[in-house]
């Protein structure tokens, strides 16, 4: 359908990256999601990650979502959603389907106590990132079977495995884009794209016209908090020039232009105004 669009949910790492992105979708008027790996959960402790979030996402007048991404440990499900997280990925692909199946059902019963929505999957999304996943392809569940996961478990939201990958892609990708129509059609509910960076804005509108809802971005955002930070670094050895406040402001000038593209792109910009 030619009105549909993504919202984008991009993997943020600390503050900066968190205000960079909260920062282009109010000026892009766009949803979004930000999106907290395990690792950065560990690494902070959610209570301090959750304050951090809800001190710069405060006075923001866009919607936010905070999801946990990619999380195989119930643990950390049960915790990010005492701890305020509105949406969580649990994530069982290796599991047997009929575990998973049941295991998923139990979160999302969880999460229905505290008015937050589940995305679930029964493969794995090629790739490592954060280090949760491997580099082998997933074995594609059929489509009867992704349809009675999706319908039984009651999940909001559903991760399928079309050929995406974790990072960068080191060639062009062969996407099952039919699946996703399959999928939506069956279920009536939303598909989240993971992989989404390298591919081309043309894969990506026609995949979220498809049906894909929720477009995943982290090695892009994290590229470019990287890249910026190395350019700057590079640059102020040479100046023999060391001032923090404009490291800060370059690497979030880097991240916020990245996060601006991609809500153009996905066709979230305005959705919010």
């Amino acid at each position: 359908m030619a009105d549909r669009y993504g919202v984008p949910a991009f993997n943020i790492v600390n503050d900066l990256t968190i205000k960079a992105v909260l920062a282009a979708a109010v000026e892009e008027r766009s949803p979004v999601i930000l999106q907290t790996s395990v690792k950065t959960v560990k690494m902070y402790g959610r209570a301090q990650l959750f304050e951090i979030f809800a001190a710069l996402s405060r006075e923001v007048d866009v919607p936010v979502t905070l999801h946990v991404d990619h999380c195989p440990d119930r643990g950390v499900i049960s915790d990010c959603l005492a701890g305020g997280w509105n949406s969580v990925l649990f994530d069982a692909h290796e599991l047997d389907v009929a575990e998973n199946l049941r295991q998923t059902t139990e979160v999302v019963d969880e999460a229905r106590r505290y008015g937050a929505h589940v995305e679930g999957e029964i493969e794995g999304i090629q790739g490592v990132e954060d280090g949760v996943g491997s580099d082998d392809a997933s074995v594609q569940q059929s489509l009867e079977v992704a349809v009675d996961f999706i319908k039984r478990t009651g999940i909001d939201c559903f991760a399928p495995a079309i050929g995406n990958a974790h990072g960068q892609y080191k060639a062009t990708p062969a996407l099952d884009h039919q699946r996703v129509t399959d999928l939506v059609d069956a279920t009536g509910i939303p598909m989240a794209l993971h992989g989404g960076t390298g591919l081309s804005a043309e894969q990506f509108q026609d995949l979220i016209s498809r049906g894909c809802a929720k477009v995943n971005i982290s090695t892009a955002l994290k590229e470019s908090y990287m890249k910026a930070s190395l350019e700057f670094l590079k640059g102020a050895e040479t100046r023999d020039s060391w001032d923090p406040p404009s490291f800060f402001r370059h690497q979030a000038d880097a991240v916020k232009a990245t996060a601006a593209e991609h809500m153009r792109i996905f066709g979230s910009t305005g959705r919010a105004s």
